[in-house]
């Protein structure tokens, strides 16, 4: 009988418990889970808690990295269990990610095979923000905080942002 090329629960040994688990966890599929982890580590400042190997097909079955205390799992494409953003055509997550320096990891992702979606911006909320898709298909909302701005102060600038500049009635420029 061939093992088979997914580990199921049955075949997989028990989670430690040693590991602990915040409440909301994202996971992703990548078409190169690999060289994903080492992007993830490099650029956007990860730490790899672990890699399970698929033994056939030396595929990322599952990895874990944390980020501060937030937790990253993926695993290498799986069409029956997951996709990529590629084999989809586009994401309809945003991953965001804090960091000390925007500007800085931003200029990396791109130098690393990121493309770039927003420059790095400040925003009416008080961040400074980058918008980066990875080589992966990701897209990665870059933050950090520049100014505190109260809930009543970002509405405000939300408002005005938003508005739209009224027209002359008549249509006619005077």
């Amino acid at each position: 009988m061939v093992e088979p090329a997914v580990p199921t629960a049955k075949s997989l040994p028990a989670m430690s418990t040693s590991l602990s688990y915040p409440s909301l966890s994202a996971g992703i599929a990548v078409g190169d889970g690999a060289a994903a982890i080492d992007y993830y580590v490099r650029v956007l400042g990860f730490t790899e808690r672990f890699r399970l190997l698929d033994p056939l097909s030396g595929k990322v079955g599952h990895a874990e990295l944390e980020h501060g205390d937030s937790l990253l799992m993926l695993a290498d494409e799986y069409p029956q269990y997951n996709k990529t953003p590629r084999t989809l055509g586009g994401t309809s997550v945003k991953l965001s990610l804090m960091v000390s320096d925007v500007d800085s990891v931003a200029a990396r992702a791109v130098e690393h095979g990121g493309e770039m979606l927003m420059p790095p911006t400040d925003m009416f909320y008080g961040f400074r923000s980058a918008t980066v898709r990875d080589p992966f298909g990701h897209e990665w909302s870059l933050g950090c905080k520049v100014e505190d701005v109260s809930v009543e102060e970002m509405n405000r600038r939300w408002k005005a942002m938003s508005a739209v500049p009224e027209s002359d009635s008549g249509g006619n420029a005077s």
